[in-house]
C-alpha cells in the first residue's frame, strides 16, 4: 500500500472510528449499553459495588492506587517464580529481581518498556498470564481515569465522578475485549503465529544448518498491545517480526488500532459534555501536531542516510532503508514510528537507532510533548484536558475575565492542579537524565559516544517517563541502575499525572455552571485550538529544548545541514 494511499485510508477509517466508536464509548460509560449485563453483574457482586455506588475523586484515586499496587505485586511474584509455573516449553528460569520489578511496573503503567528479549526470557505463562493481562488492565485504568475527568466537566454540583470498578469492568467487557478479538482473527488470518506448541527446528540439508524458530501466542497479544497503546511485543524485535506483523495489511491494522481509541475519545468527550464542537477542537489540536510530525519525519527518512553515504553509497533512491523492513519501506515506517511515539504505545516495525538524526528527533520530541497528539488510551485525553485548562487560563487573562471552560470557572485550585499535572513529566525525565549522565552506572549504558550516546539515554528515560516504551536501542538497559531508575521514572510519569487529573475532575464536578455571556472566551474555535497547540509546544518544546540541542540537533548539524 503506497504511503499517500495509506494516509487517505487511515484518515477515512479513523474518521469513522471518531464518530461511531466515540459515540459507542460514551454510551458504554453512561450506562446505556447492557448486552453483556449477565457478565457485568457477577463482577459487581464480587467487588461489593454497583453502578449506583459512586465515588468521590479521592476514593476513585484510592481505588486506582490499590488496584494497581495489587497487580504490581502479583505480576512481580509470578515473574520471580516463572520457572516453576506451567506453559514453559523452553524451561525458562525465574526472571531476576531488578528486571522483574522493572517489567511489572512497565506493564502496569501502560509503558511496556522491555529490558529483555521476549522469546528468550518470558514463558508462555508469563506472556499470557502477566503481560497480556496487564495490557488489558492498564489500558482500562487509563480510559477510566479519562472518563472520570470528563465527568468533572459534564456534571454540576456533584460530589462524585463515577465508580472506578464499574468503569474498568465496562471498559474491558464492552470495548477492549470485543475489538481485540475481532482484530486478532484478522491478524492471525494474515499469518501471525498463535500457538502453545513451543519452538520448531528446521534443518537445511543443503548446507547442513539447523535453525530454531521461536513461536508462541503472539497474534492475539499483538492486537491488545496496539489497541491499548501498550506496545510490549512477544518477540524481541517487536512488530518487525514477520510472525507477529506478517503483511502490509496487519501493519495498517496495528496503526489504526493504536490511534482509534485516543482519537475517538475526543468525540466521547464532546458527547458527554453536550458539545461535539469542543471535542472536535481538541481533535483538531491533536491532528495538527500529529500531521506536522509525520510530515517532517517521513521527509527526513526519505533522504539519504549520511553514514551510508559516507561509506560510499551516495545514491539511496528508496531513502534511509537502514534498519527498516523492505516490505514496509521508509515513509510507512516513519508513519508507524510517529503513530507509536505520539501515543503511549511504543511498538516499532523498524530500528529507531538507525533513523536519520531528524527522524529520531521526530520520535523523541513526539513523546516530549506529553503524548497528547493523540496520546495513549485515556492518558492522552486527560493530559490534553490539563493543557486545555491552562490554555483557558491564559485566554481568560488575555480578555481580563475569570477563565471558564464548559461553564466551569477555572480558579486557583484548578490551575495549580493543571500546572502540577503538566510539569511532573518534564521534571522527572530531566532529573533522572541528569543523574544518568552524571554517574558511571548511567554512562556505561549507551553503545555510542557523543551526541548520539546522549540521545540514547535521553530517549530511554523520556520514553519511560511518558509511559511510551519505545527504545532507540543502543542502550544496555538490563542493569540494576536502569531497571530501578526506569521503574521509578515510569511510576511517577503515570500516577504523578493521573492523580492530579482525577483531583481536577473532582474539583470541577463540584462546581456549578456559569452562563456564557458576550465576554466569555470561546473554547471551540480556531483561536482556542491555536492556544492549546501553543501551550503543548511551549511546555514540551521549550522545557526540553536544551536537552534535545545536545542530542539529535547537534548530531544533525554535524553533518553540515539541518535537513
Amino acid at each position: 500500500m503506497g504511503f499517500f494511499l495509506t494516509i487517505v485510508v487511515l484518515v477515512i477509517t479513523l474518521g469513522l472510528a471518531w464518530r461511531f466508536l466515540g459515540s459507542y464509548m460514551a454510551a458504554v460509560f453512561e450506562g446505556r449499553v447492557h448486552y453483556l449485563g449477565w457478565a457485568e453483574r457477577p463482577f459487581y457482586r464480587l467487588l461489593g459495588t454497583s453502578p449506583e455506588n459512586e465515588q468521590s475523586w479521592k476514593r476513585y484515586a484510592g481505588s486506582v492506587v490499590i488496584f494497581s499496587a495489587a497487580f504490581l505485586a502479583v505480576g512481580y511474584l509470578l515473574l520471580r517464580v516463572q520457572g516453576s509455573l506451567p506453559l514453559n516449553p523452553q524451561h525458562l528460569g525465574a526472571v531476576t529481581p531488578a528486571l522483574s520489578f522493572n517489567t511489572a511496573v512497565s506493564f502496569l503503567t501502560n509503558t511496556n518498556w522491555q529490558n529483555y528479549g521476549g522469546e528468550e526470557t518470558m514463558s508462555y505463562f508469563s506472556q499470557i498470564g502477566v503481560l497480556t493481562v496487564q495490557q488489558f488492565v492498564s489500558a482500562a485504568v487509563g480510559i477510566a481515569a479519562a472518563i472520570a475527568m470528563v465527568r468533572g466537566f459534564s456534571r454540576r454540583n456533584s460530589p462524585t465522578i463515577g465508580n472506578f470498578w464499574v468503569d474498568i469492568t465496562r471498559c474491558m467487557l464492552y470495548i477492549l475485549l470485543p475489538i481485540t478479538f475481532i482484530a486478532g482473527i484478522v491478524v492471525v488470518g494474515q499469518g501471525a503465529v498463535q500457538t502453545l506448541a513451543g519452538t520448531v527446528s528446521i534443518h537445511d540439508a543443503l548446507n547442513g544448518v539447523t535453525q530454531t524458530i521461536a513461536r508462541g501466542p503472539a497474534g492475539f497479544m499483538s492486537t491488545i498491545m496496539q489497541l491499548g497503546t501498550n506496545g510490549g511485543g512477544f518477540f524481541d524485535v517487536d512488530l518487525a517480526h514477520p510472525l507477529e506483523n506478517p503483511t502490509a495489511l496487519t501493519n495498517f491494522v496495528f496503526i489504526w488500532l493504536t490511534l482509534s481509541i485516543p482519537f475517538a475519545l475526543t468525540y466521547t468527550f464532546g458527547k458527554m459534555v453536550g458539545s461535539i464542537r469542543h471535542g472536535a477542537a481538541l481533535l483538531a489540536a491533536m491532528v495538527l501536531i500529529f500531521g506536522v510530525w509525520v510530515g517532517f519525519t517521513s521527509y527526513s527518512e526519505h533522504t539519504n542516510n549520511p553514514a551510508v553515504a559516507a561509506a560510499g553509497l551516495t545514491s539511496q533512491p528508496a531513502g534511509n532503508m537502514e534498519g527498516k523492513e523492505v516490505r514496509f519501506g521508509d515513509t510507512s515506517s516513519a508513519l508507524f514510528n510517529i503513530s507509536m511515539t505520539q501515543t503511549s504505545d511504543g511498538a516499532v516495525d523498524s530500528q529507531t537507532d538507525s533513523y536519520n538524526p531528524m527522524g529520531g528527533f521526530g520520535a523523541l520530541t513526539g513523546m516530549m510533548l506529553g503524548e497528547v497528539t493523540p496520546g495513549g488510551t485515556g492518558s492522552g485525553m486527560y493530559t490534553i484536558l490539563i493543557y486545555a485548562v491552562i490554555a483557558v487560563f491564559i485566554g481568560g487573562l488575555m480578555i481580563g475575565r475569570t477563565p471558564e471552560y464548559l461553564g466551569k470557572k477555572i480558579q486557583a485550585k484548578e490551575i495549580k492542579l493543571a500546572g502540577l499535572g503538566s510539569l511532573v513529566m518534564p521534571l522527572v525525565v530531566l532529573i533522572v537524565t541528569a543523574i544518568a549522565v552524571s554517574i558511571h552506572a548511567g554512562r556505561a549504558g549507551p553503545l555510542n559516544g557523543g551526541p548520539h550516546g546522549f540521545s540514547e539515554i535521553l530517549y530511554a528515560l523520556t520514553s519511560q517517563g511518558n509511559n511510551n516504551g519505545s527504545a532507540m536501542a543502543g542502550l544496555t538497559g538490563n542493569t540494576a541502575f536502569y531497571n530501578i531508575v526506569g521503574a521509578i521514572d515510569m511510576l511517577i510519569g503515570r500516577f504523578g499525572i493521573m492523580i492530579p487529573a482525577l483531583a481536577l475532575g473532582g474539583s470541577l464536578a463540584a462546581k456549578g455552571a456559569v452562563p456564557a455571556s458576550l465576554g466569555t472566551f470561546r473554547t471551540d474555535n480556531a483561536m482556542f485550538i491555536g492556544l492549546v497547540v501553543g501551550v503543548i509546544l511551549i511546555i514540551g518544546g521549550l522545557t526540553f529544548f536544551p536537552a534535545v540541542s545536545l542530542g539529535p540537533i547537534v548530531e544533525q548539524l554535524s553533518h553540515g545541514k539541518f535537513f
